[in-house]
């Protein structure tokens, strides 16, 4: 895995949001379904690339 100071911007400050700005536990949960339901769109795609 990448060391934080090599991950792209984007995907720093969106690790940063979730450790400063979220504050509780619904906030947390509904950042982390989009998150699973982007990540699980990407996978598929990449399935279907590597076909």
């Amino acid at each position: 895995m990448k060391h934080f100071k090599d991950l792209p911007k984007s995907v720093k400050k969106t690790i940063r949001y979730i450790h400063q700005d979220i504050e509780t536990k619904e906030q947390l949960e509904s950042v982390e379904k989009q998150l699973k339901k982007v990540i699980e769109k990407k996978r598929e795609e990449l399935d279907k690339d590597e076909k």
